[in-house]
């Protein structure tokens, strides 16, 4: 059996809770023998379960330090979903292990520390890889991974939440259908709902709004005059933790690490377009 380690920052949040029961699904229907084993937090959150108390109810053995987790674990996942700020630092040990890692949305809360995790991995020959659920939606997948990225003139998606923890779903969507390239952000947003458009160097956009109870949805129109309008997206988390498996098997990762880079200068960009109204934000590399 195949046996899979947490690192989080605090284990009672929606992800922790939820992953040991589909990654179980997946592991059954698919054929695979993987397990959540081990985990380790940081802290305890003070309104929930503490780590002693959630590795009982989800029947994961307690790990006393990162550093044991990693060396008994085949393969690891990064979760702290809403804090990315930490995931450099709570990452690290398992970047340098050679093992595969998985670091949970957002990736990084800037792009210099995106790129400062992916060159840590490449450094140790560790497979890792990002991602949104969203890219995984059942209606997307068919179009997505530079399928018809060239095609497609203008993508418009929706979606709920706030900026910091829930943008990275609607840039992610861009990214994978429209590909890398994005050279300019450019923010027409109210305190709260946010409208963002991306432009191409291809002279392609895309734009992404957000109001707190909006579904996550696409309106894909292509070049040749067809479109098509997806209402809601679905069924992504399934097609997550299927190619979250396929990944700790192969070792492959299923998006480009040149994808999740774009998409963390993306959020990046955004941020600054969202203090200067009206005006087209470079959306930097480096």
């Amino acid at each position: 059996m195949k046996k899979i380690g947490f690192i989080d920052y605090y284990l009672d949040e929606w992800h922790a809770n939820q992953y040991p029961g589909w990654i179980k699904e997946e592991a059954a229907r698919s054929g695979r023998d993987y397990t959540v084993a081990y985990a380790w937090a940081e802290k305890d959150l003070e309104t929930g379960l503490d780590t002693e108390s959630w590795c009982h109810k989800h029947q994961v053995e307690r790990s006393a330090s990162i550093e044991e987790l990693v060396d008994k674990s085949d393969c690891i996942i990064v979760l702290s979903p809403d804090h990315p700020e930490h995931h450099e630092r709570l990452s690290r040990i398992a970047l340098e292990s050679g093992k595969p890692v998985y670091i949970d949305k957002t990736f990084s809360p800037d792009l210099q520390s995106g790129i400062r995790m992916f060159h840590l991995a490449e450094e140790h020959h560790t497979p890792l890889f990002s991602s949104s659920a969203l890219r995984f939606s059942e209606e997307l997948t068919p179009y997505s991974g530079g399928r018809m990225e060239r095609s497609l003139e203008y993508l418009a998606v929706t979606g709920p939440g706030h900026y910091e923890n829930y943008a990275v779903h609607q840039f992610e969507m861009i990214v994978s259908l429209m590909g890398i390239g994005a050279n300019k952000i450019k923010s027409l947003s109210t305190n709260n709902g946010r409208l963002m458009v991306v432009d191409y160097a291809d002279g392609r956009r895309a734009s992404m709004h957000q109001l707190q109870d909006a579904p996550f949805q696409a309106s894909m129109q292509w070049a040749n005059g067809d479109g098509i309008f997806i209402s809601p997206c679905t069924n992504f988390f399934p097609g997550f933790i299927h190619a979250l498996l396929e990944f700790f098997e192969t070792g492959i990762p299923p998006v480009p690490k040149e994808e999740t880079l774009e998409i963390m200068s993306m959020i990046e960009a955004g941020h600054r377009a969202m203090a200067n109204d009206d005006i087209w934000i470079a959306i930097s590399r480096k």
